[in-house]
């Protein structure tokens, strides 16, 4: 592993733990749900990364879309922003 791609897999994973943080940190649930919907992309850009690609489009099919999907039909459904 070169230099090069031990500091791209350190942003990548620097941003899926931004990602999550402010999937908490924010009130609005739609903002939280694509906020983890775009840590869920980049850990499966890492698990490409990491030469594991049926897992990293295991993670991207399921983990990304298909959970955003099911959440935001969940969110259309109920209150868009958290109660105070």
């Amino acid at each position: 592993m070169t230099v090069i791609q031990a500091i791209i897999q350190v942003f990548i994973l620097v941003m899926i733990l931004s990602g999550g943080i402010l999937a908490v940190w924010l009130r609005d649930l739609l903002a939280a749900v694509i906020a983890l919907a775009g840590a869920s992309l980049l850990v499966s850009l890492e698990f490409y990364i990491l030469q594991a690609p049926d897992v990293a489009i295991a993670e991207a099919g399921i983990g990304a879309a298909l959970t955003t999907a099911i959440y935001v039909i969940a969110l259309r459904r109920t209150n868009r922003k958290e109660k105070e």
